[in-house]
């Protein structure tokens, strides 16, 4: 599946998920298309259709000219409440989904440590188990 499907998510509310996330609380839908996942820890239809299928579309994700620099601004804009719990920021569900996330690309994206740091800050440095196995990486 190609990356444009998080380009055509993204365009229309990336401005309201920065505003959200510098607000420290989330309060609309796009926890999918914005810190995606691996699509086998997903259940839903969204999940699915914004998972990612390995660890080398993660790459590519992370390599992206729009959709990198977004991950990471994002990751930058929840690192920015550190001392809150990612429940209180995101809500239980979506806390998960973004260790699961920050796990996947603390693998994908070398020329950032804002998915460690996340990681460290939120998760007591505690990666996602399930994130590791699937990528060969337990």
């Amino acid at each position: 599946m190609s990356l444009s499907r998080f380009i055509a998510a993204q365009d229309g509310v990336w401005e309201q998920v920065l505003g959200e996330l510098q607000a420290g609380r989330k309060r609309s839908h796009w926890m999918w298309f914005i810190f995606p996942q691996l699509a086998s820890l997903g259940r839903s239809a969204k999940a699915q259709r914004y998972g990612l299928a390995d660890l080398a579309e993660a790459r590519a994700y992370a390599a992206h000219a729009v959709l990198g620099p977004r991950l990471r601004e994002a990751g930058a804009a929840v690192l920015a409440h550190r001392g809150r719990a990612a429940e209180e920021i995101l809500g239980g569900i979506d806390a998960l989904k973004l260790c699961s996330c920050a796990t996947l690309f603390e693998r994908a994206d070398h020329g950032s440590d804002v998915h460690a740091r996340l990681i460290d800050n939120f998760y007591g440095g505690d990666r996602c188990p399930l994130t590791l196995a699937e990528i060969g990486a337990a």
